[in-house]
Order: C-alpha cells, then structure tokens, then sequence
C-alpha cells in the first residue's frame, strides 16, 4: 500500500504556502510554523496511506462526525439561507461546475459559501478575505483567481481549496473544514487528522471553527434535503 503521489503534492503546496504566509482565509491567528507539514507528510508517508478519493461520500443518512449544537446566533429554528434564495440560484450554475471539476459534494460547496458569505459575492471581512468562499488575495492568486469579486472565479479557487483538504484528511469533510477555518497546521499540531480525532479533540479548537464545521454541516443537511 503506497501514498497516493497526489495527496503528497497537495501537501507540499500547502507547505509553500505556508511559508509564505497566505495559506489563511482567516488572518494571521491561523497561520502555523511550516514544520507541522514536515510532521504531518512524513507520518502519512511512513504510514503509506492509501489514496482516498475526495469526493468519497460517507453512506447517506449517517455522519462519521456529530456536530455540536449551533450557537444561538446561527439560528438553528429557521430554514439556514432561505433569504439568500435568490443569490444562491445565480452562483448555482458556478457551484456545480466547481464541484464538478474538482469531485466535491455540491452540497458542502454551498454551505461553506452560505457559511462565510450568506451568497454576498463582494463580502470582505475583516481580515481581508474576499468573495464569496471568504479566500484571501495571496490565497486566491495561489488557487489561479485574480478577481476575488468574480463569481466564477472565486466559487473555483475555494472549491478547488477545499478539494486539497478533502484529500488530505481522506474525505472527512468535518476535519477538511475545520482546516477551512482553523488552518492544517493547527490541526497537525493537535493530532487531528479525521473525523474521529476531531470528535475527540474538537474542544482544543478555537470557540469559531467549532461553530463554524457544525453551521457547514447543518447547512450541508439544509442543502441536501
């Protein structure tokens, strides 16, 4: 059984970018010393993981990862996106071709971007991060993006960002999106590297990404439904 040589490249990409400091869509309190991908590549190669396809779905109706309850502010008694139905139906032909392209649920894409934007293609947050998947500048010029307004653009590059997660963390999408919000490297440090282990350690992340990976969930199921 041998590492999947593309995970390995995914991997060293993420470490470029970490060292330059633009691996974050949410500012520098993410960004983690580039020797946890040393860590974290050497121990998938010296454990000669197997390939996992990234758009690998768990069996419908059962979730490897148990969400923890929303926080008030999410509303969890009201319909999540329902007053963006509108801007959701024009970035839908985007969201499908990225998922597409890339092998990721269309499902999740919505929600991430439901979650970081509510389907506001010129959102800015505070930090700096762009559009409607929240991507920073120097993040979204690394994933191919030049206009981080532009729908078509912005929908690819963080699809295309979640895709590399998804196969680093061999589909487990509460993991991959916990590294969405959190950063790999805060994860690596912590031994986090499935869903399981986010389970276990999920209480060691910032207040922020736990809400963040159960609001994506939820609205994922909202979007699935």
């Amino acid at each position: 059984m041998s590492i999947d040589p593309r995970t390995v490249k995914e991997l060293l990409q993420l470490q470029v970018w970490n060292k330059t400091g633009i691996l974050s869509s949410n500012g520098p309190e993410s960004r983690e010393d580039d020797g946890v991908f040393n860590d974290l590549l050497g121990e998938l190669m010296a454990q000669g993981a197997p390939a996992v396809k990234p758009n690998e779905d768990a069996p419908k109706g059962k979730m490897a990862f148990s969400p923890v309850p929303l926080h008030p502010a999410y509303g969890a008694g009201a319909a999540p996106g329902a007053a963006a139905a509108g801007a959701r139906a024009a970035v839908e032909p985007f969201i499908q071709a990225a998922s597409r392209k890339f092998g990721v649920n269309s499902s999740l894409v919505t929600a991430v971007i439901d979650a970081e934007s509510s389907f506001n293609p010129k959102a800015v947050s505070g930090a700096g991060a762009k559009g409607l998947m929240q991507l920073m500048d120097s993040t979204g010029q690394g994933l191919g993006m030049n206009d981080p307004f532009d729908p078509a653009q912005n929908i690819e590059g963080g699809t295309r960002y979640l895709s590399r997660l998804l196969a680093i963390y061999g589909g487990n999408e509460a993991t991959a999106l916990a590294a969405y919000n959190g950063g790999p490297g805060r994860l690596a440090k912590l031994g986090i590297a499935s869903d399981a282990d986010l389970q276990a350690k999920l209480h060691l992340l910032p207040q922020e990404t736990q809400q963040y990976v159960s609001k994506v969930l939820r609205l994922k199921q909202h979007y699935e439904a």
